[in-house]
């Protein structure tokens, strides 16, 4: 009877810009899901490349990775014994990520179930799957308001550049009304097209 109650959540396959797109729901200070288009999302398959990794010193075992996958970074945090299973996962590598989504003082990040080394080749299959799954979590948009989107988008991007560019998170909030998941979308054409760039991740500005 147990078994029949227990079911794993879903592991959606994303990108992380994506992820980091979404909105962390709280029930009080406790992280239920995260919502991106019309998914109430907790557990997510990524493909990254670890590019950090932080191991305690002290008598708290902790290990926190850092991966990226083009479209942004985000942390993997394990804690007590668990930092054994993923003694061998090192800076430079390709892994696909198993994990559930946590969120803590405003930070989003991954508890790692499996970290498996993969295929650097992952990384573009993984862009290709995600553009099919993410574009199912949006509802159609007309090609118009997509650009009048875009243009606004862009015309943010470059009354930031006094400040030194704009966090992602801030336009976001400009489109209230729009699905997350399409403002990213946005953004990273923006990127692709060598139109804006990333002076860190999650910060964006004109290249002029």
């Amino acid at each position: 009877m147990v078994e029949q109650q227990f079911k794993r959540n879903t592991a959606y396959k994303l990108r992380i810009g994506n992820l980091l797109m979404g909105k962390p729901v709280m029930d009080e200070d406790k992280f239920s899901f995260l919502e991106l288009g019309d998914k109430k999302i907790v557990r997510v398959n990524v493909v990254g490349n670890i590019v950090d990794r932080y191991d305690s010193d002290g008598e708290r075992k902790y290990v926190f990775l850092t991966l990226d996958d083009g479209s942004g970074q985000i942390k993997l945090k394990v804690f007590g014994d668990d930092a054994e299973k993923f003694k061998n996962v090192v800076q430079g590598q390709t892994v696909v990520v198993i994990g559930n989504l946590r969120n803590w003082n405003d930070e989003t990040y991954i508890v790692p179930e499996i970290v498996k080394e993969s295929d650097p080749k992952y990384l573009l299959l993984r862009k290709l799957e995600t553009e099919k799954e993410v574009s199912s979590f949006t509802p159609k948009v007309e090609k118009e308001e997509v650009l009048v989107i875009k243009d606004k988008i862009l015309d943010l991007i470059k009354g930031a550049e006094d400040d030194g560019g704009i966090e992602v998170s801030e336009i976001a909030k400009k489109f209230p009304d729009a699905q997350p998941s399409l403002i990213n979308q946005e953004i990273q054409k923006l990127l692709e097209e060598g139109i804006a760039f990333e002076p860190r991740p999650g910060k964006v500005r004109w290249l002029g």
